[in-house]
Parts: C-alpha cells; sequence; structure tokens
C-alpha cells in the first residue's frame, strides 16, 4: 500500500505516473474507455468437471462448486489458492445525517475505525478468527484526529447533505472510484488471493437507498429501511429524504456517475473502485451488505461485466438488498438477517470458502476409491 500511505488522493492530485491532472488523466472519458474482460471460461469448465470427480453425488456441494469454480476463473487458475485474505474496509461520514436519518451522529464512525484498527471490532474479531488481514481505509472521514493504523486515502471529509445539494462534485466521484482502483491494485502486488469489501461510516444506507432508488427505478420506501435502528418517525424522514433527493436531481434517467455524485457516499463509490480494479487485476471481491451491493451496482453499470469478478455473501436485513442482489443477478449463500457491515457478512464467507475449497483440492476422488462416478442425466 505504498503509494497510498506517500500521498493523499484528492481531485487536484495527479495519478500516479501520469503527467495530466485528474480531470484529465482519469476523467468521464476514460471511464467509458475501461473495458472488463470476462473470466477464464475453459479454467471454469475444468473445476466444474474436476468437481464431479469428487467422491460425492454430482451438485453435491451445491452453490460452493460454483463459487470455487468462479474464484478460479478469476484468477485463471486450475490450483486455486485462498491462503492469503484482507477484509478492505472503507471509512466515510455523511452529510445527510443531519436531516436526522440516523439514530447517531457522525462522531461514531470515528469510535468505530478506531475500534476496527484495533482489531477489537466485531469484524476485527471476525477476521482474526478468519485469518484474514484488515486495510481500514479513511476515504471520507469528517475528523482532524490522525489514527495510527488507519490508511489516509481522504477525498474530502464527508459528502455534504444530499438533501440540499449534491453529495459530492463528479470529479470527487471520481478521485474516489480511482482510489479504489489502487486499492485493488495495492492488494494485487501484496499477493492478496481474495479481498472482502467493507464499510463504516453513519448514515451510509440512506445514500445506498438513494442509489438503489434511482438507479433500479424503485419507490423510495421500498428500499428505505432502518439501518441501525431508527424509530418509526426516524424512517419516516429516511424515506422522505430518499425520496425527495431522488427527485430533486431528476435520478431516474440520470446515468451511474451523476447518481453516485448526487447521492452517494465516498465508501461507496470507493467500494465501486475497488469492484472494477478486482476485474483489472483479476482478484475476487466478496461483498457485504446493502452498501457494498449498492456499490457493485454502480461499478456493474459503468463497466459492464464488472460482477463476473463479485461474490456475493449474506441477504442483509435492509430491503434494497434484495433488489439489488436480484439486478446483480446473485444468489447469496447466507441468509441471517444481517444488518452489521464493516464485511461481517463478507467475513463469513472465508471460513466457508476455505472448506470448500479443502473438498476440492483434496477430496477423495472415485477413482481413488474404487467406485464408479455418478453420471450426468440431462
Amino acid at each position: 500500500m505504498e503509494c497510498l500511505r506517500k500521498r493523499q488522493y484528492r481531485p487536484e492530485n495527479r495519478e500516479p505516473g501520469k503527467g495530466e491532472p485528474w480531470d484529465g488523466a482519469f476523467s468521464e472519458e476514460r471511464l467509458a474507455e475501461i473495458r472488463i474482460e470476462k473470466p477464464d471460461g475453459e479454467i471454469y469448465r475444468r473445476i466444474r468437471e474436476r468437481w464431479d470427480d469428487v467422491a460425492k453425488p454430482l451438485y453435491g456441494m451445491g452453490k460452493w462448486e460454483e463459487l470455487i469454480a468462479r474464484i478460479g476463473a478469476i484468477a485463471g487458475e486450475e490450483r486455486i489458492r485462498l491462503d492469503q485474505k484482507c477484509l478492505v474496509v472503507l471509512c466515510a461520514d455523511n452529510g445527510i445525517v443531519a436531516e436526522g436519518v440516523s439514530q447517531c451522529g457522525q462522531e461514531v464512525t470515528l469510535a468505530a475505525a478506531k475500534s476496527l484498527v484495533r482489531g477489537s471490532s466485531c469484524a476485527g474479531r471476525m477476521a482474526e478468527a478468519a485469518g484474514a488481514e484488515i486495510l481500514c481505509v479513511d476515504i471520507g472521514m469528517n475528523c482532524e484526529e490522525e489514527i495510527p493504523g488507519l490508511l489516509s486515502a481522504r477525498i474530502r471529509k464527508g459528502t455534504k447533505n444530499f438533501l440540499k445539494e449534491p453529495a459530492m462534485t463528479k470529479k470527487e466521484a471520481l478521485a474516489a472510484l480511482f482510489t479504489g482502483v489502487e486499492l485493488a491494485r495495492s492488494c494485487r502486488e501484496k499477493g492478496f488471493d481474495l479481498l472482502a469489501a467493507g464499510e463504516l461510516g453513519i448514515g451510509n444506507t440512506t445514500a445506498a437507498s438513494a442509489v438503489t432508488a434511482a438507479l433500479l427505478g424503485c419507490d423510495a420506501a421500498s428500499v428505505t429501511g432502518r439501518g441501525a435502528g431508527l424509530s418509526r418517525e426516524g424512517l419516516a424522514r429516511k424515506r422522505r429524504a430518499v425520496a425527495l433527493a431522488v427527485e430533486k436531481y431528476g435520478l431516474t434517467k440520470a446515468d451511474p456517475l451523476t447518481v453516485l455524485a448526487a447521492v452517494g457516499s465516498l465508501d461507496m463509490a470507493g467500494i465501486a473502485g475497488l469492484c472494477a480494479g478486482a476485474a483489472l487485476f483479476r482478484i475476487p471481491v466478496v461483498l457485504d451488505g446493502v452498501v457494498s451491493l449498492a456499490a457493485a451496482l454502480v461499478a456493474e453499470r459503468l463497466w459492464p461485466g464488472v460482477k463476473e469478478y463479485l461474490l456475493p455473501s449474506h441477504r442483509g436485513k435492509e430491503p434494497a438488498s434484495q433488489r439489488l442482489l436480484e439486478a446483480l443477478g446473485f444468489s447469496p449463500v447466507i441468509t441471517a438477517d444481517m444488518a452489521l457491515g464493516e464485511g461481517t457478512g463478507a467475513l463469513m464467507m472465508f471460513p466457508l470458502l476455505d472448506m470448500a475449497l479443502k473438498v476440492y483440492a483434496q477430496g477423495a476422488a472415485f477413482s481413488g476409491i474404487g467406485i464408479e462416478p455418478y453420471r450426468r442425466y440431462e
């Protein structure tokens, strides 16, 4: 992560290795030039065939067979490695909290980030159990304090109140997207085999609901939930804020970058860039809850084909989660009504994937135990 430690990523910075300013180096035009290649279909086919040779009923491991095959196709390797895993958590504040859409204030983002880098948060303990490293990144926290262990990549000190004005400029959204791409590049260079996408920021489920309503043309109330635990009155305020903002900026017919800048969050933009980087550098990313799913949809709309490099983890409690999963064509394997964030649902996938890989890589073959393999029938 050295390239990120050395400098603050802000819109006025120049892209590493380039001479042009941000608006020339990573512009909307450049976004449109990026093309995502498909994962290796031949590797996918061979892995599925190898599953058939494992001494078990055909498709006996269910969705895990497909997930392992997808991971291999993404990495381009039939011999899959999941030894090095990392949870990437993007931290940012959201100006929309001024509208009373959250039970607590922005100071909680700072406190939670401190707990995360200490390893004492829920995500920290789960990462420890899963044998995963944590990369905690400040991409837009509204604070002055420097936190040891927190990587600084701040674009600005929180988004603006999107009910009053756009959450961020397009230049700031582009900067956040590019930061996510760079994070994926750094993780690949460090040798990580698998990433989990996490986020931290009071008010970000409101942003996720607004982005979902805009991109899917949904009624605001149908995709807006209680977040960390709103009262009935708080939920009504949250739904009203989402509906008014989508209408205010005319977002149901807007392009994804416009939607992201108008009502998105910096952590969401960073995750969208992380998803794109995953596709560019061929590293699978496990998504978490509603914020990372909204980010994945933004990424897929910006760069068609990105979703082939992403893995769902769980069906979260927020009502937008199911809509987003359907829009992305994902079928998660965990249904536990989780609403914690920080990548906790994605972390739960790590040990489960390890177990599935153990069966794939080391499970007894039919040929080794003298039993005829099951036959496929149409």
